[in-house]
């Protein structure tokens, strides 16, 4: 699966910014194709329910 990782640790400005971007207020936060899924939590949550593996398959396919 392709990914990409950003420091937002390394500029509060960014930090700050994704948070209000996503309304969510902790970090890490998870995109998939540009739409935020959620933090560390809801993706283990969702890995558990086997929701993450469709998302991610659904992602791969478009």
């Amino acid at each position: 699966v392709p990914y990409e990782t950003v420091d937002v640790l390394a500029d509060q400005e960014i930090r700050q910014g994704v948070k209000e971007y996503s309304n969510w207020p902790t970090i890490p936060q998870v995109y998939i194709n540009g739409e935020f899924v959620g933090g560390s939590d809801i993706l283990i949550e969702m890995y558990q329910k086997g929701e993450l593996q469709e998302v991610v398959e659904v992602a791969l396919a478009s």
